[in-house]
């Protein structure tokens, strides 16, 4: 039998969970990066090599975490994968938003039996009056066949027409999202939910394992966050590890600086 730890009365499988970090050792920073950049976080950026001069000039930097490579023309080739509403339909990926000025959140979820996806997803839900009010659609797109979405959505619970299933992985292949055995169970940047025990703690209290896709492979991908105006790109992220999410607050100070269309 597998071993598992435990945090005030909750026990995790220990494959679940990364192992946690070496002494001295420092994990990735996950602080957006400005949509509106100063002289300094001009500099920055460029330094990177994530922006050029008319990029600076109009403001609309790209915001890029680690090795993304999630192209400003992303929404195109994105618009036209296909998949599935928690009931079962089929939706094209440019229909989930208003492709001309709407602002929405993409959040790309690793897939529904992931019990630190079932935490951002909580998160998500509890930040969704906030981000409505401010005119913001807040998107979940998950690995797995539309059932398992309803499995997460009814059990968390998860608002419904939120959610949506992408069984083929079609859209995290397009976006270039992270995949494998190292990004999942070793990577540096997981450990960071040893410090979220009391939130994965409250997302797991209906948690089951039977959410997991049935193609046991898809249990090595990867999510990201992506912030877009109409088909604008105006944040992109790749998650470096299970857990490893994009802070939601910092996500939302992004969808407020979005300049308004003269």
């Amino acid at each position: 039998m597998a071993s598992s730890i435990s945090s005030q009365g909750l026990r995790f499988p220990q494959t679940l969970l990364p192992s946690p970090p070496k002494p001295g050792s420092r994990l990735p920073s996950t602080r957006a990066a400005p949509l509106v950049c100063t002289p300094s976080a001009v500099a920055s950026v460029r330094s990177r090599g994530l922006a050029s001069r008319s990029d600076m000039v109009q403001s609309r930097v790209v915001a890029r975490a680690s090795a993304s490579e999630i192209g400003p023309d992303i929404s195109d080739v994105l618009g036209d994968v296909r998949i599935f509403t928690a009931a079962g339909e089929p939706v094209l990926f440019r229909d989930l938003w208003d492709q001309n000025e709407g602002v929405a959140v993409v959040a790309m979820l690793r897939h529904f039996g992931c019990i630190c996806c079932w935490e951002l997803a909580s998160s998500l839900k509890e930040s969704k009056a906030k981000f409505d009010s401010a005119g913001v659609k807040l998107i979940a797109v998950g690995v797995g066949t539309p059932d398992k979405a309803r499995i997460l959505a009814e059990r968390l619970p998860f608002p419904t027409d939120c959610l949506y299933a992408d069984p083929d992985r079609k859209s995290y292949d397009v976006l270039g999202l992270y995949y494998g055995l190292g990004r999942t169970f070793f990577n540096p940047a997981s450990a960071k939910v040893f410090s979220r025990f009391d939130s994965i703690q409250k997302a797991a209290k209906n948690y089951t394992i039977g959410a997991t896709p049935d193609d046991r492979s898809s249990v090595l991908q990867q999510g990201g966050m992506l912030v877009f105006k109409g088909k604008q790109l105006l944040y992109a992220r790749k998650d470096e590890g299970t857990g490893d999410h994009a802070p939601l607050d910092d996500i939302f100070d992004i969808c407020c600086k979005v300049p308004v269309s003269s």
